[in-house]
């Protein structure tokens, strides 16, 4: 398996099928986030912040904004072990977010204020992978997801 860790995506059909209705939702996107040692900012700005630090700036907006679009920051965790599988490096932290379906994420990352604070992101991130994931319709028994569920609704 070929890893290519982006920032923002070179491939201009990943873009159009991100404009595609997707599933049905709610979707839940898994980003894997790799982090500068040093933030670079590509207006050339000078800066003592680390790559994580000018990304938690974006995070900080984003959690706020996120909810304009009716979604949420479900989770974020520090990677720490790679306990199966192999890889050259391990991502520096994961975040999953929910979204209401894949149009509310699109509207969101195209809006001015994600684009104002992106700037943040970019700076930070050496390369991401984001997985769009639905749940599967047995999971929605569980009792947390129950809870989810309701109060999405």
């Amino acid at each position: 398996m070929e890893v290519i860790n982006e920032v923002m995506s070179s491939d201009p059909q990943r873009l159009a099928e991100m404009a595609e209705k997707g599933p049905e939702g709610p979707i839940f996107m898994i980003n894997l986030l790799k982090f500068k040692d040093k933030a670079e900012y590509e207006d050339g700005r000078e800066t003592d912040l680390t790559g994580r630090q000018a990304y938690q700036i974006y995070g900080a907006g984003v959690s706020q904004l996120i909810t304009e679009y009716d979604g949420r920051i479900l989770f974020m965790a520090d990677v720490t072990f790679l306990s199966l599988g192999q890889l050259e490096d391990l991502w520096d932290e994961v975040a999953i977010a929910a979204y209401p379906d894949r149009g509310a994420l699109l509207r969101m990352s195209t809006s001015k204020e994600w684009r104002d604070l992106s700037v943040h992101r970019a700076a930070g991130l050496s390369g991401q992978l984001n997985l769009e994931s639905v749940m599967p319709n047995f999971a929605w028994e569980l009792p947390w997801m129950k809870l989810f569920k309701k109060e999405i609704q």
